[in-house]
């Protein structure tokens, strides 16, 4: 069984589309991320596959059910993580998931879950003395004490320092390996590109890029830079002409963008190795997730580069 499929899913406020059109699915035990601005309608979706609210058109199914018809039976099989929960202050830990634990038939046991997100010495810590990342520790406890074969992660890492936010992604690494099925909405490419098998990129309500982090680049990052630093220093006479034509700088760094790196370095470091001429702190990048994702259609930089260009 396919946990989340979808087809041509819409939604409307006020007249105005939120969700345009969007197909897509999920498969068993992967994480599947959902990216866009604010207003592209990562929220409206996953908030319909939850069965919080009601779509206006398309198909909708999740872990075999209609959310919009089996919502209450659906939610014993789900694990809901929100942007931020409102949780009793005064309440410990242990307090606190041993209460969310009596809404589900077939709950983990309270010691399993602060054990899988690391609170079992914070135990009997009330809420309102824990950190921020471990209070979002505890959200995801709360989120996973039903046992869910599905999890909504909405945001997980926002507002915590990267200490906490890679104890999240180690923990969501360890739900993959469980067998877990995510479906996660984030605004750090960084974090799609540690934790997402596939993602969907949304603008307007549409998907306007779909794939693995690595297809990705290779539909739409076509180009890999190549870079070493000169500072002050100007490139020999030597320097060969057709290298010189692709080049632009930018504070002090000499930057090429080739198709193939391969044949391109081999000509580079053997000009250097023939004219003794150092190529400090040379590198060689593929395309980041963030900038596919700001613009999905990037290939070359184009127009921004050609103002840039330079013959040394």
């Amino acid at each position: 069984m396919t946990p989340i499929r979808i087809q041509n899913l819409t939604k409307n406020y006020a007249g105005k589309p939120a969700v345009a059109g969007v197909s897509f699915e999920v498969q068993a035990g992967e994480t599947y991320a959902l990216l866009g601005p604010n207003g592209a309608g990562k929220t409206t979706t996953i908030e319909i596959l939850e069965g919080y609210r009601r779509r206006d058109g398309g198909e909708v199914s999740v872990l075999g059910a209609d959310p919009g018809v089996q919502g209450n039976g659906l939610r014993e099989r789900i694990g809901i993580v929100l942007q931020t929960t409102a949780l009793e202050p005064e309440l410990t830990v242990e307090e606190t998931v041993t209460n969310f634990r009596s809404f589900y038939p077939n709950p983990h046991s309270v010691g399993e879950v602060l054990e899988l997100v690391d609170l079992g010495f914070a135990s009997a810590t009330r809420v309102k003395a824990l950190s921020g990342g471990q209070q979002r520790r505890l959200e995801i406890g709360l989120g996973l004490i039903g046992n869910p074969d599905l999890v909504f992660l909405d945001e997980p890492t926002t507002g915590l320092d990267p200490d906490a936010r890679r104890n999240i992604w180690n923990l969501v690494l360890e739900l993959n390996a469980m067998g877990k099925t995510i479906l996660l909405s984030s605004h750090y490419m960084d974090e799609v590109e540690a934790l997402a098998h596939r993602l969907a990129v949304l603008v307007d309500g549409k998907i306007k890029a779909e794939g693995s982090p690595q297809s990705l680049r290779d539909q739409h990052g076509a180009y890999t830079e190549v870079r070493f630093y000169l500072g002050e220093r100007p490139l020999p006479e030597s320097f060969p002409p057709a290298l010189r034509k692709i080049i632009h700088t930018e504070r002090g760094w000499v930057i090429f963008e080739v198709p193939n790196p391969t044949p391109f370095l081999a000509d580079l470091t053997n000009w250097s190795f023939k004219e003794q001429f150092e190529l400090p702190h040379l590198s060689v990048t593929q395309p980041s997730l963030e900038e596919i994702y700001l613009n999905p259609t990037r290939g070359r930089r184009g127009a921004a580069r050609n103002s840039k260009q330079a013959e040394i």
